[in-house]
């Protein structure tokens, strides 16, 4: 029998992070956000800031195609962050991808009303420049990375496939060790049927392309599955077979696998190989491989894989041994939960894992009627996003599905070994009607990156009348979705 410890056994031990504040006394809803005692916000990129070079000033009055198209979309979802090639001037640097899922008319648009081919300009995916100078993270000016990916970008299907439009509701993604860039297109069937002329086939792909070269041509892997994947994650199998993992994000949604036939470094690696779910029961996992061309979800009912309450996110430790799963919801608490999984052998191939729940969410109190609001314990509410931040942390973002809520959507610091394991930390808030839209670390630097999504919005908000005016708050100025920099000052 394989235990937890043997599979931990020979893991590097790691550093962890002290600076933030224990067990902080509860946290409430505000107009601006709020990062925890240790740690220094710098606000990177906001919407309709530009991403191409040529891409006008932002002009919220007055959209226009043109100009969506080369500037940050309105919706946020932090999708990784690549250490940059290397150059010898020791300033850190890094590529950033964000992916745009949504759009809501009433808070983008003046008059409310859906313009649907600028609302496809303004989501699907940025990727960004971006460099720390004098201790403040920035976005390089016209980075030679920059690029926007949108309803009308050149794609192609699967690596010998035609040519395809656009990149749709990107929700999540990853690096792969492989050097490229995996992108989920979790609302793409929304998009698909707002947008004219965008068949249903031709959405809710993987979609991989290769970071760091902005004239390469994504690439639908169909052979994946289309699954509308809300997050996935990458590694390396033990014989240097790619691995892809899948959350769907579907209510009762199920978790995927894929492992290509060949070597990761081949160019199509993922356009063949086997599709898998996930059997879980009585704390192990079991992979079950679905037949070839058979439809993903009816396959995996009829041969015994789990439905999940509502798999949003993933995060793969740096050792490529432990798999993380945050569920927004579960069949038994209404507030999430996040499940790790240990590889048989450490190798992310292997058919059986150990799991065990991390940590179990918690709803926040509702206020007595007619009383004051007053702070409320900080402890993570419908997680949705997760990342690993090299020193033995898990990060785990909320996005609840109540707007009205009394608890702020936040980022939390999970730690995974040590008398804390699975006691998080409060880190950063998001000001109100905002969520946590997704978390990276920065590799080799003490920083996390963090996605501010839709502030102001729900409870009847709209453009001219939003709930909080962030970041900026000046008078009759539009809140813009963002991403902020997390840095540790001690």
């Amino acid at each position: 029998m394989i235990t937890r410890r043997a599979l931990l056994a020979g893991a590097a031990a790691l550093p962890t992070k002290a600076a933030l504040a224990q067990g902080a006394p509860g946290i409430a809803q505000r107009l601006d956000d709020a990062p925890a005692p240790g740690l220094k916000r710098d606000l990177l990129i906001q919407w309709g800031d530009r991403v191409a070079f040529d891409a006008p000033p932002f002009a919220p009055l007055s959209p226009n195609l043109a100009a969506a198209e080369g500037q940050f979309g309105w919706d946020t979802r932090v999708v990784a962050a690549m250490a940059s090639p290397r150059v010898e001037d020791g300033i850190p640097r890094a590529v950033l991808a964000v992916g745009h899922p949504t759009l809501d008319p009433a808070m983008a648009f003046p008059d409310g009303q859906d313009r649907p081919g600028i609302a496809g300009a303004m989501q699907g995916a940025s990727l960004i420049n971006i460099q720390r100078r004098g201790g403040v993270w920035m976005v390089t000016d016209g980075g030679f990375q920059m690029r926007r990916l949108h309803a009308r970008s050149l794609c192609r299907m699967g690596g010998a496939g035609g040519p395809v439009r656009g990149v749709f509701g990107v929700t999540g993604g990853a690096a792969t060790p492989w050097g490229s860039l995996l992108l989920a297109e979790g609302e793409g069937a929304a998009w698909a049927s707002r947008l004219p002329g965008v068949a249903a086939s031709e959405v809710g792909h993987v979609v991989e392309l290769d970071p760091f070269e902005p004239q390469s041509v994504p690439v639908k892997r169909n052979a994946l599955g289309r699954l509308g994947a809300r997050n996935v994650a990458a590694a390396l199998a033990a014989d240097g077979r790619a691995v892809v993992f899948m959350a769907d994000g579907r209510e009762g949604g199920f978790l995927w696998r894929f492992v290509s036939d060949g070597p990761a470094q081949e160019p199509n690696a993922l356009d063949q190989g086997t599709l898998y779910a996930a059997r879980f029961e009585a704390g192990a996992l079991r992979w079950i491989a679905l037949p070839a061309d058979a439809e993903p979800y009816g396959a995996a009912v009829a041969r015994g894989a789990n439905s999940l309450g509502r798999p949003m996110a993933l995060a793969l430790d740096p050792n490529g041994a432990r798999l993380c799963l945050a569920l927004r919801e579960t069949a038994r608490n209404p507030a999430g939960a996040v499940v790790e999984m240990l590889f048989a052998a450490r190798n992310p191939a292997a058919d059986t894992a150990i799991v065990e729940n991390l940590m179990e969410g918690r709803l926040p109190p509702r206020p007595r009627q007619g009383r004051e609001t007053a702070p409320i314990p900080a402890w993570p509410a419908s997680p949705s996003s997760l990342a690993h931040d090299g020193a033995g942390n898990l990060l785990v973002g909320t996005d609840q599905p109540l707007r009205d809520s009394p608890l702020p959507d936040a980022l939390y610091v999970l730690p995974l070994e040590g008398a804390a394991r699975g006691e998080p930390r409060f880190a950063y808030a998001v000001p109100i009607g905002a969520a946590l839209g997704g978390v990276a670390a920065v590799p080799g630097a003490a920083t996390w990156i963090a996605g501010v999504a839709h502030p102001g919005a729900g409870m009847g908000a709209q453009f001219a009348t939003p709930r909080s005016r962030w970041p900026h708050f000046r008078g009759g100025e539009t809140p813009r979705g963002g991403v902020v920099a997390l840095s540790h000052t001690g």
